[in-house]
């Protein structure tokens, strides 16, 4: 059976709950996200933060059947290098986990590097945690390339 084609959409502040409940569908997102019903007031602050940025999008990924079945973010980042270039970071990528495996990734990720190029990106980056094999090898498979070696450092977080 033909899964009906998804509708990319910006997330809508009505859609915050079930963002964060598909953050936290996964064993690392577990340990760090809170969908308590009410959500914690951050979880707001930083949707506002992000749909008031032109350069972000937090973008839903909906089917008939579902209004919220995957989401991303997308920040599109000016740079001096690359002669004045813009690059596109991807992060926060998720799938319910009922729907993974069925090509939706594929093509929210097909979605979003086309934004890049209408953005005139030279480049899109993200990086995956290393507890997320899967994920990484998923990410190969659209032709993402491990070039560079990613580092954090992990800041006290406020109460």
């Amino acid at each position: 059976m033909t899964r009906p084609q998804p509708v990319f959409r910006r997330a809508r502040r009505d859609d915050l709950p079930a963002l964060v409940r598909l953050l936290a569908d996964d064993p690392l997102g577990a340990t760090r996200e809170t969908p308590a019903d009410p959500l914690p007031p951050a979880y707001a602050a930083a949707f506002d933060a992000i749909d008031r940025d032109p350069n972000q999008a937090l973008v839903v990924v909906a089917l008939p059947d579902r209004e919220v079945a995957g989401l991303l973010q997308i920040t599109f980042i000016p740079s001096l290098t690359h002669r004045g270039g813009w690059r596109a970071q991807i992060e926060g990528v998720r799938i319910a986990s009922d729907l993974r495996d069925a090509g939706l990734g594929r093509q929210m990720f097909d979605w979003a590097i086309e934004r890049a190029r209408e953005r005139d990106c030279h480049l899109v980056q993200l990086t995956s945690d290393k507890a997320r094999p899967d994920a990484i090898r998923f990410y190969e498979s659209l032709g993402f390339v491990a070039s560079h070696e990613g580092l954090k450092l992990s800041l006290a977080r406020r109460p």
